[in-house]
Order: structure tokens, then C-alpha cells, then sequence
């Protein structure tokens, strides 16, 4: 791993910005660490959705009395069986008609494959299999529009009533019209980005039960608590009344951020009275959960002779698939990224995203920022082309600065180090390697990206957190952020050990349950590190001076001559211990906690992104190279060598950096190698597991990290956010690796072996 450190951020602190190993790390490995699906209750009883084997259709009748006559089944509930069967939908800042309602349990009208339409309780899953079978389900099959665009057009069967546009964005900023018919450079192209699911190890799972103040308890794989609120909609009762708990979770990538699992627990357990657990099979993950969005991508790019970017005309349509979820807000995502890390005047956006057949589309890690990079990298390289200039110094002339304005008017107000992350990688990518054999070919392929982190500013975004001394001297810290495996917890734990100077194994973090830690928000947006470690590094710099004031009241010495160091509070005769200092508040009436909540800048809600001056916090930047080698027989492109750089502002923790990086870049491989869903006319043709490729250690490189810090960045300790930016750059950059290679450019994902001995023919590098 490589480290690159300005001057300003040499390091100077004791836990922070030091690679340390994490709190979760040994407990995980020895298989010790209990997810949601671990915890059994005596007496449980189980839980399974009944689900619509056809994308679109009317419900004519149902009828479940022949399931509960199957010895073990306690209950087969229907959508007239729901309290309040429609599931809250809240789209701050999404402006247009109103949104179609979603259901917990399909009543009318089914319009995906996998939609649920019963859920059956029973005393065992052998039980619930055999009820599944008998559950009568009469549907009148309706006609299926599965294609965004031709959903879009006039007389398209209707997803909902009103027509198929979901939502839609403009850009328009300068005067396109003229800088294209005055530029000596116009280079097209169309893009496309597939479908793809999340296929974390961690299955959806939760158990709940009734405790003794008839408080609906739910322990369940998710990456937002909060959504005990909707539950509680859900199943008549006030918000106290549901509880929500996650535990660490086994992967999430934005597949746990709507909910999955747990309105179903609560409904069996408020419906029976005693504990109940379900899990969810792989085949009904891959079938119905809520996947990436499917992008098609049409650019034009006007640029002067030398280069200089000088307009975009881009088009972009999305597959919401049949329920909005989060797609309004990943197609803004999608809009305000689409013209890349580059500065260029005169930009026109149009996106949409329709309504299909097809299974909803949400949240997944990048959140509209991925998408693009295939598109915009490819632009900016078939530029330099044009212009007859080295595609490195292009990108360079044309990167951002600070003080320069994205297309949708917000300024950027911290430091661009692009130009650094593409000599890091082009440094350590190192020389290219010779290929295995007369038929193959060796290419280099570069990409950079741009992704915000935070959310979006109109959704007025906070997270609180509480941090605390206990009589002994250890500190506790208490945060509903849920951890999904990216070291949420372990990066709390460093920032208040840092403040206090204490060491991290004296620190107790109590996470993720929505009845006992401050609320923090979904983990998402790449915000936690940001949101939810500004409120610790706040409530602990204000604990931090309690202390030194109740050891200024204990002793009479001036807080200016105490200061707070390692085991506790330096005085003119010497070091009182953290217990004493304790002590000392105690018995001054000072306190020894504090509760801090952090806001986010906020901002007006918009229809068109033009004079913006705050949609997100702020940016991280990266680069990535990669070799790969291409068999012109097969069409099989197998990544040599890769190297990711990003800005990360500051690292927290580099060695849980250099994680998140290195499983983006994994992730992003498959992505743009071998991984997506297939439909046919709506239904999921890829059900099982081994129908979906995802990259094993054999099918990746290693991979190189170097992690800048420029210390600009609006985090604790002027930390940027990591968890999706390094995802970004993967496709484009092994599509630049092929074109090096054969001589054309993929342009469609994944880079199927058909598709590359395409760009073989085309290329003529036979």
C-alpha cells in the first residue's frame, strides 16, 4: 500500500489515521460474532412470503384453506389482514406527481416477478413449505412492458396508473446549441449498464418477539433502525411500540436499506404473540430484492482542438422496475454525476426513469454514481483521440478545480487532487506485462471519477450520538449506526479513543438499536464515517472538557494549565487517573456524558440542477489503472495487475481504507466482467447462485491501493468518504484496458466473451 501525506496532514495524532487492526476483526474470524440469523427463541415460529410467479397481473381470487390445514401452520395473512397494508413512502425533495403507492402484501394487482401477495406463520419451515404449495392464488395475466424506453412511449401498458415516467432531471447550463456548432470536436456514443444484485453472504433475516411492555422487538439484517417507524405504520401501533435492532451485518452494499424482512416479522409476531424468524432463500434474494439500476447512456461531446472540453448533450434513461423506492434519487445521483470530474461550461442532461415490469431497482453501492464513468471516461478518451493528445494530459487539462462549479452550479469548496491519484496509479501500475501466448493481448486502461458523499441537502440530514465516562474510566459511546461490515463501529471507536486519549480496547461502543442508541441514520450515502463520526468527535471534545473541568474544580488549578493525556488529566503535580477525574466530576456536580447531533449543510429542494449552490456535502476523487490480458479466441479478459487511488481527505483507519477499496474493486470486476440478472418478458430468469458469476479470489488480481490525503475533506478529522467512490472507476477502466488491447472499446456491461470478440473484429488486433 502506498501513502501519500501532504504537508498539512502529517500525522500527529495516537489512534486516528493509524492502522490499527478492527474491534470486529478477531471475534469475525473465529466465527464467534452472532449476525441476526444466529439468534433462536425458544417456541419460534417461522415465516415465508408467498410470491407472484408472474410480472403482471390481476388478482382474481385467494384462498388459504388448504394451507392452514397443514399440521404446524398457525396463520396465512392477506393484504386485507394488514393494518395499514401501503408502505410509507417519503422522497424529500422529489418534486412531480405524486408517487404510486407500494404494498406490504399485493391485494389487487401484482407487477413484478417475485411481488409478495401472503405470508404464512408456521411452527417449522418444513411446515411453511408445504402450506406455500397450497396458498390459491387465481391471477388474470396482464400484458408486461419490460423495456424503459418503450415503457416511455405512448400506448406502453401501464405500470401504474398515470403513465410510466417515474421522474426525471434537467440540466442545462451555458449554451450547448452554439458550442457544438462551433466546435472543431464531436465525438458520440451510446452506453449501457446492466442489471446486477447486491449477493451478499448475509442473507435478509430477522427474528422478533413481544417483550413484557407489549414492545414489538426486531433483531434484523438492516441497514437503517429507523424504519421502526414504518413498521409501526404498518401494524396500527404507536413508534414506541417497535423496536429495531441490527446487529453486524454480513454485507449490505444499499440491499438492506429498504426494508426486507422485518414488516413481515412484526406482522406474524403481533398476529401470534410469540417469537418469530424468517429467512430468506437465495432464490428469492436474487429474485425479488431490489437491485442496480439498468442505465442507457447517449452522449455527445464537443471539445476545442487542444482538448478543452467545451459541452455535453446527454441522454439518459433508467429502469425503475414496477415500485419507486429510492430510483427517484438515484437517477439525481446519476444526473448530477454524469458529466464526470471535469470542468466544462456548457452541459445539457435529460434523465428519466420509467416504470417497468421488472424488479424494483434501489439502492446499491455507488448510487447513480457508477453508472456514468463507463460513459463519460470513454468520452473523454475518444476527445483525446481527436485531438491527437496523450489521454493522461487531457484529463489532467481538464480536471477540476477548487472553486469551479459542477454543471448543477454547486461551487467545490475542497481540494481536487485528481491530477495526484492518476501519477499514483500510473506510478505503481509498473511496466506492462508480456502476454501468455501469440493469441493474446495486453492492455492498459486508465478511469477516474468523482462521486459525492452525504445525502442530498434537502433531506436536512442529522445523526446524534452519545459518548460517555463510566467510574472506572472506560468510555462508552452510544450511535444507532448500523455496521455492515465496513468498520462503522470500529472508526467510533478510534475517534473518541483519540479525543480522550485513551486506548480503543478501553472503549465501548453500544450500536444500531433504535430504542437504546441516539439515532444516527441509515448507513448509506457513504454518510456514516461523516455524520455519524462528526457527532462523536463533537459529544467526545465536550466531554473532554467536563473532565478537565471537574479536575480544575477538584484541585482549584486553572482549566489553561490541564490538559487531558494518556490515562488521564495532566496537572502542575502530575497525572490524575481517568477513574479519579471521574471522581472529581462526581463529586463537583460536573457532568461526565454529553449528547452531541451533527447537521449536514442543507439546501432547497429543486426540479432542474442549474444554480444549485449546496445538493451534497462534498466529493471524493480517484483513479484506477489496470492491465489486462484478452484472448482474441475466447473473448476471455482476465485483470493482470490493479491499482486504486482516492483522496480519502484523511484516513480514520488506513487499513480498513485499503479494505473498502480493495472489496470495491472486487466488486466493481464483476460488475463489469461476468455479473447480471437476465429477464425475459419481466421474469427473473437468474434464480440460483450458480446462474450468477461473481469473481472469486482466482479471477482477480492484487490489488494495489494508494491512499492520498490531502486533509480537505469534511469528515472527522477532514476525513472524506470511501465506502462507494472506489466502486466507480472499475468498468470504465478495464473497458480502456480492452480497447488498449484489441483496438475497440466495450460499451455495453458486462464485458460478455460475444462482446469482446466484437471489439476484437472491430479492432483488427486479431
Amino acid at each position: 500500500m502506498t501513502e501519500t501525506l501532504s504537508s498539512r496532514t502529517a500525522s500527529t495524532t495516537r489512534v486516528v489515521n493509524q492502522a490499527v487492526p478492527r474491534r470486529d476483526s478477531h471475534e469475525k474470524l473465529r466465527g464467534r460474532t452472532r449476525y441476526a440469523g444466529d439468534v433462536d427463541i425458544a417456541g419460534q415460529l417461522h415465516a415465508r412470503l408467498v410470491r407472484s410467479p408472474v410480472p403482471s397481473a390481476r388478482i382474481v381470487s385467494r384462498d388459504a384453506s388448504a394451507a392452514l390445514q397443514v399440521p404446524g401452520v398457525v396463520a396465512v395473512l392477506f393484504g386485507e389482514d394488514v393494518p395499514n397494508n401501503e408502505i410509507p413512502t417519503n422522497t424529500a425533495g422529489i418534486k412531480g406527481r405524486p408517487l404510486p403507492p407500494s404494498w406490504v402484501l399485493a391485494v389487487e394487482r401484482v407487477r413484478y416477478h417475485g411481488e409478495p401477495v401472503a405470508l404464512i406463520v408456521a411452527e417449522s419451515p418444513r411446515a411453511l413449505a408445504a402450506a406455500e404449495a397450497l396458498v390459491e392464488v387465481e391471477y388474470d395475466v396482464l400484458p408486461v412492458v419490460s423495456d424503459p424506453e418503450r415503457a416511455l412511449e405512448p400506448g406502453s401498458p401501464e405500470v401504474h396508473e398515470g403513465g410510466n415516467l417515474l421522474s426525471q432531471w434537467r440540466i442545462d447550463r451555458g449554451d450547448v446549441d452554439r458550442a457544438f456548432a462551433e466546435a472543431p470536436i464531436v465525438v458520440e456514443g451510446s452506453y449501457e449498464a446492466q442489471v446486477v444484485d447486491h449477493a451478499y453472504l448475509e442473507l435478509e433475516t430477522g427474528i422478533g418477539w413481544l417483550d413484557d411492555e407489549g414492545v414489538i422487538n426486531i433483531k434484523a439484517s438492516t441497514q437503517e433502525i429507523e424504519h421502526y417507524r414504518r413498521i409501526a405504520h404498518i401494524v396500527g401501533l404507536p413508534d414506541s411500540k417497535v423496536r429495531v435492532q441490527a446487529p453486524y451485518l454480513g454485507g449490505g452494499f444499499g440491499g438492506k436499506e429498504d426494508m426486507t424482512v422485518e414488516p413481515y416479522i412484526a406482522l406474524a409476531v403481533q398476529r401470534t404473540g410469540r417469537p418469530v424468524k424468517m429467512v430468506w432463500s437465495r432464490q428469492e434474494s436474487l429474485t425479488a430484492r431490489a437491485k442496480r439500476h439498468p442505465v442507457r447512456m447517449r452522449y455527445r461531446t464537443a471539445a476545442a482542438a487542444d482538448g478543452t472540453l467545451l459541452a455535453h448533450d446527454i441522454e439518459i434513461v433508467s429502469d425503475a422496475g414496477a415500485y419507486p423506492l429510492l430510483s427517484g434519487f438515484v437517477l439525481l445521483y446519476i444526473t448530477l454525476n454524469a458529466a464526470g470530474p471535469y470542468r466544462c461550461d456548457n452541459v445539457r442532461v435529460h434523465s428519466r426513469a420509467a416504470y417497468t415490469n421488472n424488479t424494483p431497482g434501489s439502492a446499491f453501492r455507488g448510487f447513480g454514481g457508477m453508472q456514468p464513468v463507463l460513459a463519460y471516461e470513454a468520452q473523454i478518451d475518444r476527445v483525446a483521440d481527436a485531438a491527437g493528445r496523450d489521454r493522461v494530459e487531457v484529463r489532467k487539462a481538464n480536471a477540476f478545480v477548487v472553486g469551479d462549479r459542477i454543471p448543477a452550479g454547486q461551487r467545490i469548496e475542497t481540494a481536487v487532487w485528481l491530477p495526484q491519484c492518476i501519477d499514483a496509479v500510473l506510478e505503481a501500475i509498473g511496466p506492462r506485462p508480456e502476454p501468455s501466448s501469440p493469441e493474446h493481448r495486453v492492455g492498459l486502461g486508465l478511469a477516474c471519477n468523482v462521486q459525492p458523499y452525504g445525502r442530498v441537502a434537502w433531506m436536512n440530514d442529522s445523526a446524534s450520538a452519545w459518548v460517555g465516562c463510566e467510574r472506572d474510566g472506560g468510555v462508552v459511546v452510544r450511535c444507532g449506526v448500523p455496521d455492515v461490515g465496513g468498520g462503522q463501529v470500529s472508526s467510533l471507536a478510534q475517534i473518541a479513543a483519540e479525543v480522550l486519549h485513551v486506548p480503543m480496547d478501553s472503549v465501548t461502543v453500544h450500536f444500531g438499536d433504535s430504542a437504546r442508541t441516539p439515532l444516527a441514520g441509515r448507513t448509506t450515502a457513504t454518510r456514516q464515517l461523516y455524520m455519524s463520526g462528526n457527532a462523536v468527535l463533537s459529544a467526545a471534545e465536550e466531554l473532554r472538557g467536563q473532565l478537565l473541568e471537574g479536575v480544575a474544580q477538584g484541585t482549584g488549578q486553572p482549566v489553561s494549565e490541564l490538559t487531558l493525556t494518556e490515562g488521564g488529566v495532566l496537572t502542575p503535580g502530575g497525572v490524575v487517573p481517568l477513574a479519579e477525574v471521574v471522581a472529581m466530576c462526581l463529586a463537583s456536580g460536573v457532568a461526565i456524558n454529553a449528547m452531541r447531533t451533527y447537521f449536514a449543510p442543507t439546501g432547497e429542494p429543486v426540479t432542474e440542477l442549474v444554480d444549485s449552490e449546496r445538493i451534497v456535502p462534498d466529493f471524493t476523487f480517484g483513479a484506477h489503472a489496470a492491465y489486462v490480458e484478452v484472448d482474441t479466441r475466447t473473448g476471455q479478459v482476465r485483470p493482470l495487475r490493479y491499482v486504486a487511488a482516492h483522496d480519502v481527505g484523511r484516513a480514520i483507519n488506513p487499513l480498513s481504507v485499503r479494505g473498502q477499496i480493495q472489496g470495491a474493486v472486487v466488486q466493481g470486476i464483476g460488475y463489469a466482467l461476468t455479473e447480471r440478472i437476465v429477464y425475459d418478458e419481466g421474469v427473473n430468469l437468474t434464480g440460483a447462485f450458480y446462474q450468477y458469476a461473481i469473481p472469486t479470489a482466482a479471477d482477480c488480481p492484487e490489488i494495489e491501493v494508494a491512499i492520498l490525503e490531502s486533509g480537505e475533506g469534511v469528515g472527522p478529522f477532514h476525513a472524506r468518504g470511501i465506502g462507494e467512490p472506489p466502486i466507480g472507476p472499475c468498468a470504465a477502466t478495464l473497458a480502456s484496458a480492452v480497447e488498449d488491447a484489441v483496438g475497440a472499446r466495450p460499451a455495453t456491461l458486462p464485458m460478455l466473451a460475444e462482446t469482446v470478440l466484437a471489439c476484437v473484429d472491430e479492432g483488427g488486433r486479431a
